[in-house]
């Protein structure tokens, strides 16, 4: 029996097939230590099988609860992304190009979930902030805002005795 994120493999004919898979929180509770825990997205697969290969034309879509870099709160974040796997079958399990896996002739399936969990990581910006409102302002917790804002430390231009000799010597004083 297929996995809930797996392909049938054997037997499929040459030709192209549609693939659709949701994936919620127990998608990413499967995960041990993701920073991602719940999630409302759809993944398409577009497989299309050839002679020498199968290639699969990954697009995924939805919200996932990330944690906000500035505030701390989670919040519903849009993702949008689309991947380009081939697979090839050979003797052995192989993965050293993120985009081509070799696969041993007898597997009969393959699982896609560990491909869905890294594609939808990589799709996120690295700086996670809540989005600007109508007017312009963070919508991060207007607390936490204000905590921060009390340990802002503006500093005047201090003077490094070590800095400025530097930059005696490059003329730039």
């Amino acid at each position: 029996m297929p996995g809930l994120y797996s392909i049938p493999i054997a037997g499929l004919k040459e030709g192209r097939y549609t693939y659709k898979f949701e994936i919620g929180d127990d998608f990413f509770e499967a995960f041990e230590g993701s920073e991602i825990r719940r999630g409302e997205l759809m993944a398409e697969v577009k497989l299309e099988k050839c002679s020498t290969h199968i290639q699969l034309d990954i697009a995924i879509n939805g919200n996932a609860e990330v944690m906000c870099d500035r505030c701390l709160e989670k919040f519903y974040m849009p993702l949008s992304c689309a991947n380009r796997l081939f697979v090839k079958q050979g003797k052995l399990w192989e993965e050293a190009d993120p985009d081509m896996i070799t696969m041993p002739l007898d597997e009969h399936e393959i699982d896609l979930s560990q491909f869905f969990y890294e594609y939808i990581h990589l799709a996120f910006p690295i700086k996670r902030i809540h989005p600007d409102d109508k007017k312009g302002r963070p919508i991060c917790d207007p607390e936490m805002i204000r905590r921060l804002e009390d340990h802002l430390v503006t500093a005047e231009h201090i003077s490094n005795p070590q800095w400025d000799e530097l930059k005696k010597l490059t003329g730039n004083n």
